[in-house]
């Protein structure tokens, strides 16, 4: 399965942003039990983070992303793009 990659930039406040985090983190859960194979992080310097995953398509990675209580609650921007992996 291919690989995608959500990049984003917080756009709120800190307080609100970690408002979310704990549904964030429980998605993600869900996401790894479906076999999406998922990773989230954040970025040493405050501001966004990255979460890597495994979809069939770009098509079902955006309907992934687009359940994202981050992007639901209006936390983050993103780019989503798919991961060409070259040496495992």
């Amino acid at each position: 399965m291919p690989w995608f990659v959500k990049i984003e930039e917080g756009t709120v406040d800190k307080p609100t942003f970690d408002q979310y985090v704990p549904a964030h983190k429980a998605y993600v859960q869900e996401l790894i039990a479906k076999g999406h194979k998922a990773k989230t992080g954040y970025w040493g310097q405050r501001g966004g983070g990255m979460m890597l995953f495994e979809a069939s398509s770009m098509n079902e990675a955006e309907a992934i992303v687009a359940v994202d209580p981050l992007v639901q609650n209006g936390c983050v921007n993103y780019k989503l793009y798919e991961w060409k992996i070259v040496v495992e």
